[in-house]
């Protein structure tokens, strides 16, 4: 159904267009509000106040009517983002609608994740991967557009409600692809949750994934720091890390995006490999060119791995229970999103940033080690081998 397929990949170029303006938008937003920046961190946490709690509710909701409902979530984002710069004056209403932000864009994600399954297994070719590349790609492009669009001193709701008219395209498109109800003719008995549901096999899957997204946030958001702090980058060449790790991802997603269900298993050890072995460059890195060069190796690697995760799950589950199975495995991995950040703060104020930076490669050695023996536990190894190679399912 490329029509489907279609519609995932512009669902997600609207998800990471939004992710791409807040980003870089998080200064102004900031000074509009008037807030000191414990006031604005304090503020922050309201995002994981609103996300995760939806990403729990949202997959029964899409079990139930269907993936229409992933229509209107991702057009309800933009419309909450457009909200939230018209009316974030002060703290209290920086929170309320920071929670507001955090709800919708995090039942979004799990419902685009779900829709790029679908479409999928409905295409019998990879979607999952390339969706997450559009998504890369469009966080890019928000933030440059949004800097521009700052320097040229727009007011700062303008790239807001570009986001707004893309999400609700978005969601328009979808709709149209989509039809109403859950659509699953004939249940599939080797399914992991066919007959009475289970969450611990995708609970199992998300661990895996926090690893990963731990990894992943770990040098979005402390790159920067590292560059400045440990190599003394001037002139505002710090700024070069956390842009070498964005490209990187979404060039190593459009790469991987082609790779079949067969190699799933290498995949997800080679982008273990990958991460463990970027963060382990970075500690040492003499130079920014050395460290640039461990930031986009880690980037490669930790790029693949939560597409990677979704798509074993989206193959392995019943359409009946992919929004349940996509709102677990999503859940307990953006955990890990939260905590990485915080995971290398914590480690640098005991052994220093280059010490932290030897912490975040043991993210990537422990998901090396646990993927084989907590893939099988789950079963999704067991019952569907054609797409875990050996090097998983052994």
């Amino acid at each position: 159904m490329p029509r489907l397929t279609t519609s995932a990949f512009v669902a997600f170029a609207a998800f990471g267009a939004f992710w791409g303006v807040w980003g870089a938008s998080v200064p102004r937003v900031q000074q509009q509000a008037g807030l000191s920046d414990g006031e604005l961190g304090l503020a922050l946490l309201f995002v994981g106040a609103g996300a995760l709690p939806a990403m729990l509710l949202v997959g029964r909701a899409l079990d139930r009517w269907g993936l229409p409902v992933a229509a209107a979530l991702i057009a309800s984002l933009g419309v909450a983002a457009a909200g939230l710069a018209l009316t974030a004056v002060d703290l209290v209403s920086l929170c309320a609608g920071l929670a507001l932000v955090g709800a919708t864009s995090g039942a979004a994600d799990v419902a685009m994740n779900a829709v790029a399954g679908r479409a999928e297994t409905l295409a019998g070719r990879p979607v999952i991967t390339r969706a997450h590349g559009v998504f890369s790609s469009l966080v890019v492009l928000g933030s440059l557009g949004t800097g521009l669009a700052s320097a040229a001193s727009l007011p700062l709701a303008v790239p807001f409600v570009v986001v707004a008219v893309l999400s609700v395209a978005a969601g328009v498109a979808l709709r149209r692809t989509l039809p109403v109800g859950v659509a699953s003719p004939e249940p599939r008995r080797d399914a992991v949750a066919t007959g009475r549901w289970r969450i611990g096999p995708f609970v199992l899957v998300g661990i895996l994934g926090a690893l990963a997204f731990a990894s992943e946030n770990a040098h979005q958001s402390w790159s920067a720091v590292f560059a400045d702090d440990e190599l003394h980058a001037t002139g505002g060449l710090s700024a070069v890390a956390p842009a070498v790790f964005a490209a990187t991802v979404a060039l190593t997603r459009f790469a991987a995006g082609g790779l079949g269900a067969d190699r799933a298993g290498t995949v997800l050890l080679a982008g273990a490999v990958g991460a463990a072995a970027g963060a382990g460059l970075i500690a040492v890195a003499p130079t920014l060119v050395v460290a640039a060069l461990g930031l986009a190796l880690a980037a490669a690697g930790t790029a693949v791995l939560f597409p990677t995760l979704v798509g074993i799950v989206s193959r392995a589950v019943d359409e009946t229970h992919r929004g349940r199975a996509t709102s677990i495995v999503t859940t307990v991995s953006y955990l890990g999103f939260l905590g990485g950040p915080v995971y290398v703060g914590l480690w640098s104020d005991a052994v220093g940033l280059r010490g932290a930076m030897v912490a975040v490669a043991a993210l990537g050695v422990g998901l090396l080690v646990l993927a084989p023996p907590l893939l099988r536990l789950s079963g999704l190894s067991r019952l569907r081998p054609e797409q875990l190679d050996a090097a998983v399912g052994a």
